[in-house]
């Protein structure tokens, strides 16, 4: 009953807001859209760090810029961050997300400084986060994002992937992770062994559920054993035109999402050139043909 009476009085003062001073009204209706628009936007890639941890394969860190991760109130305070999982990719290398609000990321690209601080801050966090053990020697590679757009928004989103049905098979022939939200400390002197103060940010967004569409891929070879494309049938028996399709390829990945139906990400068993992949969708079996050929190696 108690809510019921705040939420009446909240109401009646809307009302009289409404009636008696319409322009302080509309501006409050203004602000409380921008707020509802700054929550409904994903992070997006900022740049990716290729960390050195002591032992085991290759780390990359998505550094991402999220407008619902707030700037810190002042110099003094906490650094919020959010954090996906520590996810692998086969044996080959793991990745994390780590998202910082759009201005501390700015402030980084204005000053140098900063933004090496901003690394070391987010290399400690990791090792903490993780229990690992890195070398403060990183690279920036040349990539905004390790993996796909899709992957990382929903592991820092706190969304769990579907399970694909998964059939590969190889052809030879003469032609051929827990959501954990948390705020880092800034610590001026980043050799110091001293923990960060952590701090829980609350979401309270809901996994949407997808069905993942049953598919082959094929990996294409030359009679020498060497792989020439991929190709990937997908079965998409809800679909009946291509223009309901958003199609991703990048060098290591694909995803395809139907809005409301399907979604499906695939991490590539070799890295391929995107720019020539093609796509052919078959109307009538309703059946997605994508042919991604292997990226030249220098010999």
């Amino acid at each position: 009953m108690a809510g019921a009476a705040l939420a009446g009085r909240l109401w009646a003062l809307l009302d009289e807001m409404a009636e008696n001073d319409p322009r302080a009204y509309r501006r409050l209706l203004r602000q409380q859209s921008a707020e509802a628009e700054r929550l409904r936007a994903p992070p997006e890639p900022h740049l990716c760090l290729r960390a050195r941890p002591g032992a085991g394969r290759p780390l990359f860190i998505n550094v991402c810029s999220w407008k619902r991760v707030p700037a810190p109130r002042a110099p003094a305070e906490p650094l919020p961050v959010r954090a996906g999982p520590l996810a692998a990719v086969s044996d080959l290398y793991s990745i994390i997300d780590i998202a910082y609000n759009p201005d501390v990321l700015q402030r980084g690209e204005e000053n140098p400084e900063k933004m090496e601080h901003l690394i070391h801050l987010t290399l400690r966090f990791v090792e903490e986060r993780c229990k690992l053990t890195l070398s403060y020697s990183y690279t920036i590679e040349p990539f905004k994002l390790k993996g796909s757009l899709e992957t990382m928004q929903q592991r820092l989103k706190g969304r769990q992937m579907p399970t694909p049905h998964f059939r590969i098979a190889a052809v030879t022939s003469s032609l051929k992770t827990t959501f954990n939200p948390l705020t880092i400390k800034p610590n001026h002197g980043v050799t110091q062994s001293k923990a960060h103060l952590i701090e829980e940010i609350t979401s309270t967004e809901m996994p949407e559920k997808l069905s993942t569409p049953v598919y082959e891929m094929i990996t294409v070879k030359d009679a020498n054993k060497k792989t020439l494309k991929i190709e990937l049938k997908i079965e998409l028996p809800k679909v009946s035109s291509v223009s309901e399709c958003d199609l991703r390829i990048s060098k290591d990945d694909i995803i395809i999402e139907v809005p409301e139906k399907y979604k499906l990400q695939l991490d590539l068993p070799e890295l391929v050139d995107e720019e020539t992949a093609t796509a052919v969708f078959n109307k009538g079996k309703q059946v997605l043909f994508i042919t991604v050929p292997v990226a030249k190696t220098d010999l």
